[in-house]
């Protein structure tokens, strides 16, 4: 049996899962403390806990199709201020461009935190004197002043990158670690673009230092699959892309649980939760693809991306605080913080005659957080308690305690509210509810995502205790992942290769378009994708002028997407499964080979006088996974010789006008088993020439459908 092995490394455990290569069905599970203060860092963890997955399951290292890791390595040594000081080598051409790249690449140095910088030295350079002995000598003055690593960064270093790479090849001759700004980003905005690339440079002894010991590691094992790692962005790369741009595997820990819900979970659009003991980690899902943002280091922008992952105090193990008789607060202390025991994971006997104490769970802190005594030992009362008292959580979750036990040590703090024991159950977890409900409503409010097809989606230990509340507060359907404790080791186990390409390109032309799809689509297969596995997402920034193209693409031909098949019927009823009580059976309203588009109709009031019709849209592909849903649109069906009449065509009915505004809608053309989302650009002309890019590749005959999606006003 090929297996597949996941790692991801968090705060308190590192965790690794065991997948079938074939089924995904979790095989086995393992978990190590991560191991932060080791010689080797959180890297000793990964390779104990892979250590225990290969021993404990019995796999044959040479069964391994596939093993990756997230890591907090990156994170942790910016944090810590564990990097090393950068000397940055500027050039420019000529008087106002040498001036201004001067100033642009002389980055100061960065605040890390209360007394840790990031140290910077600067050089510049004429590039019209750049000789080798110029450079070689340039960066001997740069190390002769503390640099321990070196930064190249030009002007137009993006379009001509010749210069920046004779500087890294001569700090490679002198064995000297290096970074080139063209490395990290293709964007104009020279400070930014150096700061990023100073970033990853500072990085770079500690992450190459882990990346050997790791691979060597696992190598000794037997393993013989390439060693992949989590990035930010909710993608993997190998181990040698990380020892060259190891910035990118910032926050892949939090992209991990995102990644999770992607590929294990399925979800298209939504919001995902991973709760764990002490803080909740909230990521968005839109048409089967997470939300990206900029990494900021120190309130400083930089050009690397990461899943836009928004983290709140309030989790599974919130202790609840007190003011007089009622709740105060929930957290932001967990149970864990304050060294205490769940009361819910108590035997009964151990909580008997429970008496309410108040405390301060760290030296400074608050002293109204609330926890009880009995027999002499200290218990925590944490939101996964209170879920506990009122039957929330189910045998085999991992929330799952001792109802009994949870419940009696409720009973004195709701005495204390004068309440019943579920009364102050509810209370408790409403409270922690309503920190969340704000954030999921901006969320919802930024990303456009319509509430009727949204559906939150629960990860991590903690996630009954806070999740089925605020889905009731919020009126949203919601659901708790199986196994959902290891739902971010499944998604490191799941990730798929990917890499992003962002450029400035006012008014794109089609050629434009074509040309920076094709640089993303070769560097993820550079970095070892799979041709057929490879797919490419086009998005246009108008007003900052911005062209972005993100590739992912499997290692491996994934056999389970290749064996599994469902029926029309079974794909309707995935499809009827997603939509609420009072629609009508979905129709079919267009097929590829890969793809079943249907429709549906509900009948609602609207304004209490008018009745309105809802249409919404469901396209399921083969393997009976939900690709895109939609409160209403337009399908047509057709094929690949007349797609681009259907494009027009659609987008044209699909387009708002009022006045003087034109809203253009969202637009999917649908082949094969692909759904290309051409909604991030911004003219006719534009997602004209993707959709061509694209239908190169199919016989005129071939199945396709167009969908579009009016954008209100």
């Amino acid at each position: 049996m090929r297996v597949r092995i996941g790692i991801d490394v968090g705060g308190t455990f590192t965790k690794a899962v065991v997948l079938d290569d074939a089924t995904h069905e979790i095989r086995g599970k393992a978990a190590v403390l991560t191991t932060h203060d080791a010689p080797e860092g959180v890297a000793r963890g990964v390779v104990e806990v892979l250590r225990r997955s290969l021993a404990g399951f019995g796999v044959d290292p040479g069964a391994v199709a596939f093993l990756a890791h997230s890591t907090t390595q990156a994170t942790n040594a910016l944090l810590e201020g564990d990097v090393a000081p950068v000397g940055i080598l500027g050039m420019g051409t000529g008087a106002l461009e040498g001036f201004l790249a001067r100033r642009g690449t002389a980055v100061d140095a960065l605040e890390l935190g209360p007394g840790r910088r990031l140290q910077t030295f600067h050089a510049f350079l004429d590039r019209r004197s750049a000789s080798a002995d110029r450079v070689r000598a340039a960066i001997g003055g740069l190390l002769g002043q503390g640099a321990k690593v070196i930064v190249a960064s030009e002007a137009f270093g993006v379009d001509d990158a010749e210069q920046e790479r004779r500087v890294l090849q001569t700090a490679a001759e002198l064995g000297v670690p290096a970074t080139g700004g063209h490395e990290i980003s293709k964007l104009y905005g020279l400070t930014v673009r150096t700061r990023s690339a100073v970033i990853n440079a500072s990085i770079l002894p500690k992450m190459m230092e882990t990346a050997d010991m790791t691979e060597s590691s696992i190598r000794a094992a037997g393993i013989t699959a390439p060693l992949m790692i989590m990035r930010g962005d909710g993608g993997v790369m190998d181990a040698a892309e990380m020892r060259r741009r190891p910035v990118l595997t910032m926050l892949s820990g939090p992209a991990a649980s995102v990644a999770g819900a992607l590929m294990h979970l399925r979800v298209s659009d939504g919001v995902f939760f991973e709760v764990g003991g002490t803080s909740t980690n909230v990521g968005v899902i839109r048409h089967g693809r997470p939300t990206l943002k900029y990494v900021e280091l120190g309130g400083h922008r930089t050009n690397v991306h990461s899943l836009d992952v928004r983290v709140l105090g309030v989790a599974g193990g919130s202790l609840v605080r007190l003011s007089g008789r009622d709740i105060a607060d929930v957290g932001p202390r967990s149970a864990h913080i304050a060294g205490l025991p769940y009361s819910a994971f108590a035997d009964p006997a151990e909580v008997r005659d429970a008496e309410l104490v108040l405390l301060s769970p760290r030296p400074g802190d608050p002293d109204d957080y609330v926890a009880v005594r009995a027999g002499g030992k200290l218990f925590a009362l944490t939101t996964t308690c209170a879920a506990n008292a009122l039957g929330l959580t189910s045998p085999g979750a991992y929330a799952h305690g001792r109802p009994e036990s949870a419940r009696r040590a409720l009973a004195p703090l709701a005495a204390r509210l004068h309440r019943s024991i579920e009364a102050a159950a509810e209370g408790v977890l409403e409270t922690a509810a309503r920190k969340v409900v704000p954030l999921v409503e901006a969320l919802l409010a930024e990303y456009g995502l319509d509430r009727g097809q949204v559906v939150l989606v629960g990860g991590g230990g903690g996630a009954a205790a806070l999740i089925p509340f605020t889905a009731r507060l919020l009126g949203l359907p919601y659901r708790i992942a199986e196994h959902a404790e290891v739902i971010s080791s499944i998604g490191v186990a799941l990730a798929m290769v990917q890499d992003v390409v962002e450029r400035v390109v006012p008014s794109p032309r089609p050629e434009d378009l074509a040309a920076i799809k094709q640089e993303a689509r070769a560097s993820v297969l550079r970095l070892g994708a799979q041709p057929e596995t490879v797919e490419v997402y086009v998005e246009v920034d108008a007003p900052r002028q911005r062209v972005r193209a993100t590739a992912l693409g499997a290692t491996e031909l994934r056999a389970r997407d290749l064996r599994e098949t469902v029926s029309e019927a079974e794909a309707r009823a995935v499809a009827a499964g997603s939509l609420a009580p009072g629609h009508s059976a979905p129709a079919l309203a267009a097929r590829t080979s890969g793809l079943y588009v249907f429709t549906a109709t509900r009948q609602e009031r609207w304004l209490k006088l008018f009745t309105r019709t809802r249409r919404p849209l469901r396209v399921v592909d083969r393997s009976g996974f939900i690709k895109l849903r939609k409160g209403g649109g337009l399908a047509r069906p057709g094929m690949a010789s007349d797609a681009l009449r259907l494009l027009r065509a659609v987008w044209e009915e699909t387009t708002h006008y009022s006045g003087d505004s034109v809203v253009f809608p969202e637009i999917f053309l649908g082949f094969g088993e692909h759904l290309l989302d051409l909604s991030g650009l911004p003219s006719l002309a534009q997602a004209e020439a993707v959709a061509s890019g694209e239908l190169a590749g199919l016989g005129p005959e071939d199945a396709v459908v167009v969908i579009g999606v009016p954008r209100s006003l």
